[in-house]
């Protein structure tokens, strides 16, 4: 079976204020032809398909397309990330056409998509977005003086409970001999992952991580959330050791991304499980994101960057005037421009009483910011502002 994952699509997100969806819109087109040309059976899609739980009209507009486009080859299974509304991207799954799977709610979990190719059955466990807080009820089992005791709260708890049924339902249908082969979609933070600055913060109980050993008992584990596809080593656990792959985000959707190589994961599952190594098909880039650093007209001279996403962090003593138009004139799709000295003294903590001369607290004030001591003119200034207001006080 022929197996696309991909996840952490974040429909109608932007990158500091550009919108993107003509950029996921081009990724989609191009997971579409992928999935055509390379007789894919089956598409996961591990959470976080939109950016936010009320997406805006264009952005479910884009999902509905792709849905429709990609189940008309193959089966896609889709879950919702902690981006997403489970209930509304949820909403009619039970309309759906055969191929389409949405499995958004906690009585899904240890339910698989059942589905079958020449070597028998494969089932896909599809786990939403497990929020501690919203399912340590629904999923615990221990009882105490009659009433059922909630789990404990925290991730790694509720995705064992998880994970327990999904064994459960395997030695079910295992018997005596060798059990089903099995995917697993989860959306979770698993200890040994690299985050990037984009991934909302998941902690409960400030802990957001769950071990690897967990996910054991399967062939494949596709993993959403963190936004850079990365491989992780197995943990040990109370089964045969899966394959656990992150796929990553299909678009950098922060600076600290700029370096990543953005894919969707292409596998085989053959009899015995995973064929070989998955392999990580490039996703189209709108625009390169670039971040350089150093004195204004240091950075200025990098024309070779003039196409790419630039965020300019200018160390020039004090800041230069204009800056702003200037970075844009030479970069104009720089979206962040920032000074930071490269010398700047830490910042000195002194109150401030009735004795301090305010002029001179406002001088200091300049200077850190700016990196330099007001001038003449810029102390006049300060001065004319402050008379003023002095003047505005007394004429009360």
């Amino acid at each position: 079976m022929r197996i696309v994952h991909t996840s952490d699509w974040h429909l109608g997100r932007t990158l500091h204020g550009v919108d993107l969806l003509d950029a996921q819109a081009a990724y989609l087109d191009h997971l579409v032809a992928l999935v055509r040309e390379e007789s894919v059976d089956l598409v996961v899609v591990a959470g976080d398909v939109y950016d936010r739980a009320v997406p805006p009209v264009e952005a479910v507009a884009l999902l509905a397309d792709a849905l429709a486009r990609l189940a008309e080859t193959a089966e896609v299974v889709l879950t919702p990330g902690n981006h997403d509304s489970a209930v509304r991207l949820g909403f009619g799954a039970r309309l759906m056409r055969p191929s389409l799977h949405l499995r958004a709610t906690v009585g899904d979990v240890g339910v698989p998509v059942v589905l079958e190719d020449e070597h028998g059955p494969v089932l896909v466990h599809a786990l939403p977005y497990l929020d501690p807080d919203s399912v340590r009820h629904a999923l615990a089992t221990g009882h105490a003086a009659g009433e059922v005791v909630p789990l404990p709260r925290s991730h790694e708890a509720v995705m064992s409970a998880a994970m327990g049924r999904v064994r459960g339902d395997l030695a079910a249908r295992a018997g005596s001999g060798r059990r089903p082969r099995a995917l697993v979609m989860a959306h979770a933070f698993v200890l040994g992952g690299q985050g990037s600055d984009s991934e909302r913060d998941i902690r409960v109980g400030g802990v957001d991580s769950v071990p690897a050993g967990v996910f054991d008992g399967v062939d494949y584990v596709a993993l959403g959330h963190l936004h850079g596809a990365q491989r992780l080593a197995a943990g040990p656990g109370p089964g045969p050791a899966p394959v656990l792959q992150y796929s990553g985000s299909p678009l950098a959707y922060s600076f600290s991304e700029r370096n990543h190589r953005k894919v969707s994961v292409l596998l085989t599952l053959g009899p015995e499980g995973v064929d070989g190594e998955p392999e990580l098909v490039p996703a189209p880039v709108p625009r390169r994101l670039t971040q350089l650093e150093g004195r204004l007209e240091e950075v200025l001279a990098r024309s070779e960057h003039r196409a790419d996403w630039v965020k300019a962090v200018i160390t020039d003593a004090a800041r230069p005037a204009d800056l702003v138009p200037r970075v844009h004139a030479a970069f104009p799709h720089a979206l962040v421009v920032e000074h930071h000295p490269a010398a700047r003294e830490s910042v000195r903590l002194a109150a401030v009483t009735a004795s301090h001369d305010p002029l001179e607290v406002t001088a200091e004030f300049v200077e850190h910011v700016t990196g330099a001591p007001p001038d003449e003119a810029e102390r006049a200034v300060l001065r004319r502002a402050y008379e003023s207001v002095q003047a505005d006080g007394r004429s009360d």
